[in-house]
């Protein structure tokens, strides 16, 4: 018997794909692809050390794991890779981190269908 909330869930993914994501390439060491991505944001705490809090907020990029291909095999994110994104005759340039000892990346839904993906932007072009 399949699993209904698996069902529910690949569903609803696939409708966030078609239908509330725009168009990025993911980079990593010369290779790129392009892949669909929804748009979030993750808001960390990270206690300096000192006592006090530093509050970081990433941009985030949910792809399907499917997705993310680069030089023919499935690949999982890593800290460094590049993501643009293009707004009219704007392209925004984001790293792939997070603060301190955070993951720069975690899967959206327990069936590891969805990367979300923590960026920072380094960047921005024009043309």
């Amino acid at each position: 018997m399949a699993d209904l909330l698996e069902n529910a869930s690949a569903w609803l993914d696939d409708m966030r794909t078609r239908h509330a994501s725009r168009q990025v390439t993911y980079q990593r060491a010369g290779q790129s692809v392009q892949v669909a991505a929804g748009i979030g944001r993750t808001v960390f705490q990270i206690d300096n050390g000192s006592g006090v809090l530093e509050t970081f907020e990433s941009r985030d990029f949910l792809i399907l794991a499917a997705d993310l291909v680069l030089g023919g095999a499935a690949v999982l994110p890593k800290a460094g890779d590049r993501i643009t994104e293009g707004q009219d005759s704007t392209s925004y340039i984001y790293e792939v981190l997070a603060p301190g000892t955070e993951p720069a990346w975690r899967y959206s839904d327990p069936y590891r269908r969805t990367l979300r993906i923590h960026t920072k932007q380094i960047g921005v072009e024009t043309s």
